[in-house]
């Protein structure tokens, strides 16, 4: 995701999964799954608190500044210009057709299955403490892209490979992967630094993130969003800590590898280089602090009102009502979001990546999600879903 996802069950929503705009670095396998949209009343659907409703349509009203010109939205668009938060459920349900996502699935056979359940995984906006300087504390930095770095777009040679990338650097007349972390840190690449941070594993979940804001010493933000990334593959450093012994599977958790790490500072790096890949920033000045970090789409996203889908199923600005429930940590919820954002994990008919919003509560949330989710489209009365 221009936002846009190491651990076991708490975090590995958050952080296993977590949404990033960076595309997937391998081709796809031939597709075998679809989805299917079922048409169904409102009265099919699970009931929700009014107030469930709100979010969803602040965010359609900010998905409208993309798609107010489009076929089929121009009049649903201009009624949410007009609706207020306390309408919003009454809005939805006036002006939209429910369809429920189901996956379909052939097997090698060709035996075909429906499922009405998936998964869902949550995200959120990390909060940093840091400097444009270097200075103690702030002395890990957050690096924009180095200038050795080349990024190959792999469809303008094979069209099949839209949305592929190639990174590497020149060795010669040959193009070489790039760098590992482990070998990036034995760089200097001060020169490429836009901020410095406090702390190495909150600057290693802001990669995993994709973006975030960071607290200057004045009190002022200064936001960073994907700009690259080197091009190895995301391995979690999760299961490489339980196996080492530094921590038990149950204790996996932001909270408990930071309080790890600051017990161990001499250990962090070996940790933190189990993971070969490693995003690149770019200070985002064309965001409004008090506004959500930029989604796939273009647009801010709206706390617990924006999900991250797979493109290939869900058109960005689709208002989706989620239906959700897990167990170890309980969670149970039904909302209505819009889908705004993309990720790199997010792949499937019924796969979701919720948007918690920005902070150390937000992060708890995402690291706790891990759910069974079903889900309903929302499409403007008489716009049929498009064929599966």
């Amino acid at each position: 995701m221009q936002f846009s996802r190491i651990f076991s069950a708490t975090l590995l929503a958050a952080l296993l999964a977590a949404c990033t705009t960076t595309p997937p670095e391998k081709p796809t396998e031939p597709q075998k799954t679809q989805i299917v949209f079922k048409k169904v009343d409102f009265s099919a659907l699970p009931t929700m608190p009014d107030q469930n409703w709100e979010p969803a349509l602040e965010a359609l009203k900010i998905s409208c500044r993309k798609m107010s010109a489009q076929a089929g939205w121009e009049d649903v668009c201009a009624k949410a210009s007009r609706t207020t938060a306390f309408e919003a459920k009454e809005f939805f349900l006036e002006n939209f057709t429910p369809y429920q996502s189901l996956s379909q699935n052939t097997d090698a056979q060709g035996n075909v299955s429906l499922s009405d359940t998936g998964k869902m995984t949550g995200y959120y906006e990390p909060i940093l403490y840091g400097s444009r300087t270097k200075k103690a504390p702030y002395v890990y930095p957050l690096h924009t892209m180095p200038a050795d770095l080349i990024t190959v777009d792999l469809d303008e040679v094979y069209p099949k490979l839209k949305g592929m990338r190639l990174r590497g650097q020149l060795k010669g007349n040959r193009l070489v992967p790039y760098d590992s972390r482990a070998e990036l840190a034995k760089r200097n690449l001060d020169q490429y630094a836009i901020a410095w941070v406090e702390d190495p594993v909150a600057a290693f979940f802001l990669q995993v993130q994709g973006s975030g804001r960071i607290v200057l010493p004045d009190g002022t933000y200064m936001r960073v969003g994907y700009g690259d990334v080197n091009g190895h593959p995301y391995r979690g450093i999760g299961n490489y800590l339980v196996r080492q012994g530094y921590l038990k599977s149950h204790q996996l958790s932001m909270q408990s590898i930071q309080a790890w790490a600051k017990r161990n500072p001499s250990k962090v790096q070996s940790v933190l280089n189990q993971n070969p890949s490693y995003v690149f920033f770019i200070e985002r000045k064309d965001q409004d602090p008090n506004e959500g970090p930029i989604g796939s789409q273009g647009v801010p996203l709206t706390e617990k009102g924006s999900v991250a889908v797979d493109r290939r199923f869900y058109q960005m600005g689709w208002p989706v009502v989620v239906d959700v429930e897990q167990t170890n940590p309980d969670m149970k919820f039904t909302r209505a979001v819009v889908a705004q954002d993309t990720g790199g994990a997010i792949r499937g008919p019924i796969r979701f990546d919720f948007y918690w919003g920005s902070g150390d509560e937000a992060a708890l949330a995402a690291g706790r999600q891990n759910s069974r989710v079903k889900a309903w489209v929302l499409l403007p009365n008489g716009m049929n879903p498009p064929s599966s």
